[in-house]
């Protein structure tokens, strides 16, 4: 067991809401416990042995409120300190990213040295202090964390800003980074004018249960129309994905043969075979599953799961021998995993498949926040940064996804499966409470990080507009009255920007070769 004090302002707290609160072993992955709070205290009763740290939402003063977690600790009869906890986790940080990044000789009146000398002094403090005068150690620390996480940020920005610009100087941006999800439904001219102008490749959705709505029966006119428009207009696409076991995608009438695996696995492969021979002269890249590791709609085993990959991917593969096959990881901090062992962490599914020899070409990543479900509390940069990181030794490009609201979800609009039990939607915020100057911050801030990863091949922004249907409500970059949000212009400007500098290099290299 790991208890853990919590204070408010100094105070012993009486009511504390634990919000995406879940364990983490020495795999980094997530473990089974039940985690409460009771007597001022979080309690963490695991289910296995080992030591364990704790991931939870917390505020952090005027950096948000965001899930952080502690260091590995093992178990005691004295309660830890959590705010002390999660500081010396964030500080650690620091020190080891520094490490990797070759960042220890920033100069003293850096953000990052200045923000981690603070930090450092009131962790000591804290420390000095965690036993005579707890209530005064935790809000030392409490403050410390907010420091350490602001130099964090800055230092997960300034390693961006050295990658970013060696891959514009050396050319190694590829030429079409940029793009944005559709709504199949969505056709007005205005906003197709906005793609043409405005992205690179379209992500095109293609979900089965509004392919074939009865089984058998394909309708196949609002996909057709899309790709018809694209190819006209030379917009490549990224179609998909093709399975996927989220409600919002399966067909009703797939769920009755849920308990029949092979019926279930001959239904996918005819259905994949099926779609991507009907586009395969129009379609280049395929987005064949998405978030198969998840696996909590749906009753399939752990072979199975790896299965139904394989399978899947090698259909688009034999269809369409030269087409680029994606795979795509969802919620990468894996905190399903707690809950779901009939799932597989993000990373150990990613190794898998590279061990099994899955024919793929690339991850698409999905990283969401804001919502009140697993995978879209919020986090800060350093974290996001951190997980497309961990996918760098797999040797594979990643293709990343980002969405994010332009104001806070209510808890009606949160979607979720009705089950009756009241929702809590608070899922944290990024700095200030979502809104559209915070989701275009975020999205420079997240455009500048993703970019500058040099196995990062493409950035794209899930939904160009709202629609009753999006999974992230309030996240498209233009409003259902198709006014375009702070966020779209961020976006378009930062696409200039980037040609407009390859325009300079390119000009710049021919002049010295003559």
């Amino acid at each position: 067991m790991l208890q853990f004090k919590v204070f408010d302002n100094g105070q012993p707290t009486r009511d504390f809401a634990v919000r995406n609160a879940y364990l983490i072993g020495s795999d980094n992955s997530a473990m089974r416990g039940n985690i409460r709070f009771e007597d001022g205290m979080i309690v963490c009763d695991k289910r296995e042995t080992g030591v364990a740290a704790l991931a939870l939402q917390v505020p952090i003063g005027e950096c948000g409120e965001m899930t952080v977690q502690t260091c590995l600790l093992p178990e005691r009869d004295k309660p830890y300190l959590l705010h002390v906890e999660l500081a010396r986790h964030r500080l650690m940080t620091i020190y080891m990213k520094s490490e990797d990044w070759g960042m220890f000789d920033l100069e003293p009146d850096h953000p990052v040295t200045k923000r981690f000398e603070i930090a450092k002094r009131l962790f000591i403090e804290a420390l000095s202090l965690q036993h005579e005068d707890p209530n005064r150690a935790d809000q030392m620390a409490h403050d410390s964390l907010a420091a350490s996480i602001d130099g964090s940020e800055e230092l997960a920005l300034a390693h961006a800003d050295l990658l970013f610009n060696r891959r514009k100087q050396t050319g190694s941006l590829p030429r079409q980074v940029f793009g944005c999800g559709a709504h199949l439904e969505a056709t007005d001219a205005r906003l197709r004018a906005g793609i043409l102008s405005n992205f690179d490749f379209l992500l095109l959705p293609t979900p089965w249960r509004t392919l074939a709505p009865e089984e058998g029966d394909y309708q196949w006119d609002l996909m057709e129309a899309w790709v018809k428009w694209a190819k006209s207009n030379d917009i490549p696409i990224i179609a998909g994905p093709l399975i996927s076991f989220e409600p919002a995608n399966l067909p009703d009438w797939l769920f009755i043969w849920e308990r029949d695996y092979e019926t279930v696995r001959d239904l996918i492969y005819e259905h994949v075979e099926r779609v991507v021979n009907r586009f395969k002269d129009s379609i280049e890249t395929w987005n064949v599953v998405s978030g198969l590791h998840i696996n909590n709609h749906f009753t399939v085993a752990f072979d199975q799961l790896m299965d139904l990959t394989r399978m899947s991917t090698m259909v688009v593969k034999k269809v369409q021998p030269q087409a680029k096959v994606l795979v795509e990881i969802r919620q990468p901090f894996g905190e399903y995993y707690g809950q779901n062992q009939r799932s597989i962490p993000p990373l150990m599914y990613a190794d898998l498949m590279l061990q099994g020899a899955i024919n793929f070409d690339a991850f698409m990543l999905r990283l969401t926040m804001g919502q009140a479900q697993s995978g879209q509390y919020a986090r800060d940069l350093m974290q996001l940064s951190n997980a497309l990181d961990a996918f760098s030794p797999f040797g594979k490009p990643v293709n990343v996804v980002l969405s994010a609201p332009s104001e806070p979800v209510s808890q009606e609009m949160i979607a979720m499966p009705d089950t009756g039990i009241p929702v809590d939607s608070n899922c944290g915020h990024w700095r200030k409470p979502w809104s559209p100057v915070v989701q275009s911050h975020w999205l420079a801030a997240m455009l500048h990080i993703t970019l500058s990863k040099p196995y990062v091949e493409s950035v794209s922004w899930g939904d160009l507009v709202d629609h009753p249907e999006i999974e992230l409500p309030l996240s498209g970059l233009v409003g259902e009255s198709l006014e375009p949000k702070a966020a779209f212009k961020r976006m378009a400007a930062f696409r200039r920007m980037l040609a407009t500098d390859e325009e300079m290099t390119t000009a710049a290299r021919s002049s010295v070769e003559s």
